[in-house]
């Protein structure tokens, strides 16, 4: 049984000093693919490096909303956005591409209040840089149900589709995603005892368009809550489902990753 990590932070200063003994690791527990995701430029280079170094690591580039200049948004963004343009330009194509996405992207209102209308921006042209790259996006949104869908839904549409990154757990929010072909990516969250809609949310998304992700080194789920997550542990969100599903693990496993391989065309 193999597991796709559909989002991971291999570029996070947590990963430092062990992040080949760690990616060495995941993969002899058959996470057999995963995903490193940028959030500013530098992340995004790097994501872009560890994808080039190791077969089963992929990456996303792209700059989140809680990373888009505080000065002169207007100056500085677009010359952020060209380098990750140039990025994807020069990275290997078809059967041999490492660049599968543009993300993460979005809006966060929880950090960031008083830039709302950057972020709306941020998020629209980013969706314009991956129609025009021909690319699927990963939606990084906190707090900021209403404007995303809106966005989304009215504002421009995202050619290649994509993915609700960590997810939520507002239905409203699955709902809709759902309704404009998004897919939905569960992380360790749904596990937390505290967590609330996580049976609602999990039995409300199809599995046909489900992920499973760790967001690693973030939101370890339990039973390893607390700890420094990996994407091994990205088993405890498959068995979640599965439990709620009443399905086996198994096939979570491989629905997920075959939804992976999809989206975004590896």
């Amino acid at each position: 049984m193999e597991f796709f990590d559909s989002h991971a932070h291999y570029n996070d200063e947590q990963f430092k000093q062990d992040q080949e003994q760690i990616l060495k690791q995941v993969y002899e527990d058959k996470i057999t693919k995963l995903v490193c995701a940028g959030y500013n430029l530098q992340s995004s280079i790097q994501a872009t490096k560890i994808a080039t170094n190791h077969d089963f690591v992929y990456a996303t580039v792209g700059i989140s909303p809680n990373d888009i200049p505080e000065k002169d948004f207007k100056q500085n963004f677009p010359v952020q956005l060209q380098e990750i343009e140039t990025l994807v330009k020069n990275s290997p194509k078809g059967k041999n591409k490492k660049i599968v996405a543009i993300g993460e992207i979005g809006l966060d209102y929880h950090w960031n209040q008083e830039n709302k209308q950057e972020q709306k921006e941020a998020f629209i042209q980013q969706i314009e840089l991956a129609n025009r790259l021909n690319l699927p996006i990963v939606i990084h949104t906190r707090e900021a149900v209403n404007d995303t869908i809106d966005i989304l839904k009215n504002q421009i549409q995202p050619l290649k589709k994509g993915i609700f990154h960590c997810c939520p757990l507002n239905l409203e929010l699955i709902k809709e995603g759902l309704k404009l072909g998004m897919l939905i990516s569960f992380a360790g969250p749904i596990t937390f005892k505290n967590s609330k809609n996580a049976q609602e949310a999990i039995l409300q998304v199809p599995l046909e368009n489900m992920l499973i992700e760790t967001d690693s080194p973030y939101l370890a789920p339990e039973p390893k809550r607390g700890t420094r997550n990996n994407s091994a542990n990205v088993k405890y969100i498959a068995q979640k489902i599965a439990q709620v599903k009443k399905i086996e693990i198994e096939k979570v496993a491989k629905a997920t990753y075959e939804n992976a391989n999809r989206i975004f065309e590896i």
